[in-house]
């Protein structure tokens, strides 16, 4: 009865929360923006409605990516008419249909990249008014229909790279209308030329064109081919030549890309009417000084000054002070990335270069930066950036940027540095980023950065450091962000982090620290916003120490996640007081095995809490232990193990809007625990075992009915116990109970009882236990016996009567009856019941075997509960059977009132007259008596299977009409009379 009661209080719970909580969920998608933007990605359906059928009209960015996808039917997207951002790219489709986007009229983006589409039809794009992009990238395309893009008024960028095309007439003619083309890339196709009709050309508009990694070896093409286009790009066409820019424009062109091509530069730059400002001169052949020094002169004939000069990929093993001495004046950056450069003698190459701002040298060859301190060394003022990465560098030596004081941004990072002399950055005043990242530096000296005031950003990542010695960082009063990330710090000396007065992030992340030193913080404890102890060892085995983050107030990120090789293990009391100010805490991968219900209590202000696989063996949460994180909004607590969702635990995270429970062990969730997330908007239950019981039948049907809480992929949860089956379906009719219904009719069975019950006890008492009985002897095999002896009745006659009128029927009545000649055989209870028998089954033995019943009726006999049972008995058999059976002997006169509560007697005497005996009072009471004698015996003989007409034996007392003696009349309850004898 209590788990009723506790079901139907849950129906009730349910039917209110429905108005308050609201969920809903998609087959094969999750919604990112409320309403808007969805992804479906890594799903099996291969049918293009099992991703859009369940969609809203209100959706405006789509991503269907990374599925079994081959074919895009007619009206796919006809129900999603807002969509505005469409990308369909790593799938294997390989047909669309031609109205496959069929009203899409306000579509801006499609990417339909990275599919196996060997052929478009004609009008597949013909409803694209508004598309501004569209990538047909790494598809399988050879030809192009020639109005394919007749309707994209609006297309302002086209991705074609990576097909099979090999005509640019085609091209040209799909996209000579699109009057707003800016963008082209034709990149890694076959085109082998640039051929096209002369009356069909290259959208006025285009501006960038990228015709990269073909097979062109010349253009065919009239002068003015390339329109007003200011970027292309024919780098990786090796059989391209000087030859084919024969008399083309190449006036309008702000940036040209020759890499890997064919073409002298030399002579291009000689024949050809292009700005060689503009030229990017990467992978040109240029490997030696004299071919620069060549290059330098003929730009110096034409112009003064040039903003980047790019020579990456050109094999230079070596370069001097006249390099670049006769180049016009470089204004932004020197690129000498990707050559074969084994030293950069202290930039030694940049005289007479006064304004270069960046020079970048990555990817060479350059084992050690030696020492610039020499008095004669020419100091390069302008510039503000040297980029080292990617090259071999193992030593920097001292003063190694004593001719560039005033850079900003140096990056070292990506080398094999070991050794860093302790003045190596000497004279470095202005810099401000400095990256020592993915190195082998083990060590960092006192006094290493004493020149550095200004850094704001340091990072040391990745390297194999062991120890942060103290005073290190002393003069870094400006440094904001300190990355000390993946090296294998085991400690912290004292002062180690002194003199960090702005430091606003510290990244500590995958070292071996064990612990947490609050005094290291004492510098920057009122700047610090970032703090990442990720990946260290830092273990606590008592649940009481104080805690390290007390002076913190403006923290607000701290990762602690992913401590080796135990874990946190235990996660002390009031571990983070102090840190009012957190807004996300990470705890992922540690094994906590308990989780005290006040650890929490004061990040009041935190908004994102992970707790993914951090609690392994904690199997329930401890209520409350979320009591005071009112302003969270996001809970990720997969893989923890979890086996209940109870509200004592969630109730109070009043502003969740998104928790994951992936991979827990709760079988059930309640509802309640739900309709307690007033703000919840997104639910992750996959590979939750849910049962697929009447236990869950409420939280089908809270994620079938709700329209706000998103719950991801519904559709595709299992369930645990039944294969076949899914939750989102599982058959739970018998699981409710119609709350209304049932209080209803229970409520109106009680008050019917409560009305009924007195009526059918005043009006069909008799009537009740007649049928009672009649039952009981039924269900005892005594009717079939009783029915059967009716044939051949032993009695004449049982005479009903009170024990006190017993004298009457022994002197008056047997005697009668029984003797003077009259032979009729008489029942009487005292002489012929059977010794031992119920008294009950005695008694309706007696009325069915016995042709008449006689009642002598009495002031005693009415009272009588047994006689009021016999003559009910036999009414029974009068009215309802249709049989003549019962007399009724009236001893004295009983007035009417008197007989209003005995309906049933009162309705025999209204259908049947009954006899009187004749009192004292009688003017010859010898003969009444005869009279009386004679009728009683006459009515004995008639058939109990025949009628008695109303005319018939209506006599009682039989006296002369003449004689007005009173008493000795038969009575009616319609009607008094003298009858005749």
């Amino acid at each position: 009865m209590g788990s009723l009661t506790r079901q139907l209080i849950s129906v009730t719970v349910l039917l209110v929360a429905v108005k308050l909580i609201s969920g809903y969920s998609f087959k094969n998608c999750i919604e990112y923006t409320y309403g808007k933007s969805f992804k479906c990605i890594h799903r099996q359906d291969k049918s293009m409605s099992a991703y859009v059928a369940d969609l809203p009209k209100s959706a405006t960015n789509l991503t269907i990516c990374d599925n079994p996808l081959l074919h895009v039917p007619d009206k796919s997207f006809v129900s999603l008419t807002n969509l505005q951002d469409l990308r369909m790219d790593n799938n294997i489709l390989s047909q669309i249909d031609e109205f496959a986007f069929q009203n899409l009229h306000l579509l801006q983006s499609l990417n339909l990249s990275c599919n196996k589409i060997a052929e478009l039809k004609p009008s597949v794009f013909q409803d694209l008014h508004s598309l501004t992009f569209l990538s047909l990238a790494n598809n399988r395309l050879k030809r192009l229909p020639g109005d394919i893009f007749s309707t994209l008024g609006n297309l302002t960028t086209l991705i074609l790279r990576h097909n099979f095309l090999k005509t640019f007439s085609g091209v040209v003619q799909s996209v000579s209308n699109l009057r707003n083309l800016a963008w082209l890339d034709l990149c890694f196709n076959s085109l082998t030329s640039l051929n096209h009709t002369a009356n069909v050309t290259l959208p006025k508009s285009l501006t960038r064109l990228y015709l990269c990694s073909n097979n062109l070896f010349t253009f065919e093409c009239k002068r003015s081919c390339f329109g007003h286009v200011e970027l292309l790009d024919l780098s990786n066409n090796s059989r391209l030549s000087n030859v084919a820019f024969k008399e083309v424009d190449l006036r309008h062109i702000n940036y040209l890309r020759l890499r890997s091509t064919n073409v002298s530069v030399l002579e291009f730059l000689k024949h050809s009417n292009v700005n060689a400002r503009h030229v990017d001169f990467s992978g040109t052949h240029l490997k030696n000084v004299n071919l620069i020094k060549d290059l330098c002169g003929l730009l110096n004939k034409r112009m003064k000054w040039i903003k980047n000069m790019i020579l990456s990929s050109n094999n230079i093993t070596f370069l001097d002070s006249s390099t670049f001495q006769y180049c016009p004046q470089i204004n932004g950056t020197l690129d000498l990335s990707r050559n074969e450069l084994k030293n950069t003698s202290c930039l030694d190459f940049l005289n007479n270069q006064n304004h270069v701002k960046a020079v970048n040298v990555e990817m060479n060859r350059i084992a050690s930066l030696l020492s610039c301190k020499t008095w004669n060394r020419v100091i390069f003022q302008s510039v503000e950036e040297i980029d080292y990465r990617y090259n071999r560098i193992i030593s920097v030596d001292s003063y190694a940027f004593s001719t560039t004081p005033n850079i900003t941004t140096l990056k070292l990072n990506i080398n094999k540095i070991v050794y860093i002399d302790l003045r190596a950055l000497k004279g470095l005043h202005s810099l401000k980023t400095l990256r020592l990242d993915n190195n082998f530096i083990t060590e960092l000296y006192e006094g290493m950065f004493e020149d550095q005031f200004n850094l704001e950003t340091l990072i040391l990542r990745n390297n194999h450091m062991v120890v942060i010695f103290g005073q290190t960082f002393k003069n870094l009063k400006k440094l904001k962000i300190l990355d000390l990330g993946g090296n294998k710090i085991t400690h912290i000396k004292q002062a180690g982090l002194d003199g960090l007065k702005s430091l606003s992030k510290l990244y500590l992340d995958g070292n071996r620290l064990k612990n947490i030193d609050s005094s290291l913080y004492q510098d920057f404890q009122d700047t610090l916003t970032v703090l990442d102890l990720q990946g260290n060892q830092i273990r606590f085995l008592k649940e009481h120490i104080s805690s390290p983050f007390m002076n913190l107030s403006r923290l607000s990120d701290l990762k602690l996640d992913g401590q080796q090789p135990y874990g946190l293990t235990v996660l002390p009391y009031k571990f983070f007081r102090g840190l009012s100010s957190l807004k996300s805490l990470y705890l992922t991968n540690n094994k906590i095995y308990k989780l005290p219900p006040d650890v929490f209590d004061d990040l009041k202000s935190l908004q994102f809490l992970t707790l993914d696989n951090c609690c392994n063996g904690v199997a329930q949460l401890q209520p409350g232990v979320f009591k005071n994180l009112k302003n969270l909004t996001t809970l990720m607590a997969e893989s923890m193990v979890i086996q209940s969702f109870p509200k004592e635990v969630f109730g109070n995270l009043t502003e969740l809007h998104t928790l994951h429970l992936n991979r827990n062990g709760m079988q059930s969730i309640t509802v309640d625990a739900l309709d307690s997330l007033p703000k919840l908007r997104y639910l992750d239950i996959r590979n939750v075992p849910l049962t697929c019981t009447c236990t869950n039948s409420l939280l089908q049907n809270w994620t079938l009915n709700q329209t706000r809480v998103q719950v991801v992929y519904l559709y595709s949860l299992p369930c645990q116990n039944e294969v076949k089956h899914s939750f989102y379906n599982f058959d739970t009719k018998v699981c409710y109970i119609d709350l209304g219904e049932y209080l209803f009719l229970s409520t109106a069975i009680v008050l019917l009882l409560f009305t009924v019950t007195p009526l059918l006890y005043v009006k069909l008492y008799w009537r009740i236990k007649y049928s009672y009985y009649v039952f009981r002897s039924w269900f005892g095999e005594q009717w079939r016996r009783i029915r059967d002896a009716e044939e051949n009745c032993q009695f004449d006659a049982f005479i009903s009567y009170n024990s006190s009128d017993e004298k009457w029927v022994m002197d008056q009545l047997l005697p009668n009856l029984e003797g003077n000649g009259s032979a009729f055989k008489l029942c009487l209870h005292h002489r012929d019941f059977e010794l031992g028998r119920d008294i009950v089954d005695n008694i309706v033995s007696a009325v069915y075997g016995s042709r008449k019943t006689i009642c002598v009726v009495s002031r005693n006999f009415l009272s009588s509960e047994w006689c009021s049972l016999e003559i009910e008995l036999a009414s029974y058999r009068l009215f309802d059977e249709h049989r003549d059976v019962l007399l009724l002997v009236f001893l004295e006169p009983i007035p009417e009132r008197l007989l209003s509560s005995y309906h049933r007697m009162r309705k025999v005497m209204l259908k049947k007259t009954y006899l009187q005996w004749p009192g004292s009072n009688c003017t010859d009471p010898t003969q009444a008596h005869e009279l009386f004698w004679n009728q009683l015996r006459r009515a004995m003989k008639t058939g109990s299977r025949v009628e008695v007409k109303d005319n018939d034996l209506r006599h009682g007392c039989m006296t002369p009409r003449n004689n007005k003696t009173e008493g000795c009349v038969s009575q009616n309850l319609d009607e008094n009379f003298y009858l005749q004898p």
